[in-house]
């Protein structure tokens, strides 16, 4: 399963999570973003 948004933003990183976390015998997980940058460590600044 692919999630894909804008930027990598948290959203698509935290339903990788999610879904590596509970199914992850199941499926094979990644996210990406279509303008990839790294991750702010303050987001809500």
């Amino acid at each position: 399963m692919l999630f894909i948004g804008t930027n990598n933003a948290a959203r698509t990183q935290m339903a990788e999570g999610y879904l590596r976390a509970r199914y992850c015998d199941r499926y094979d997980v990644c996210s990406a973003g279509i303008a990839p940058t790294a991750l702010d460590p303050l987001p809500w600044r």
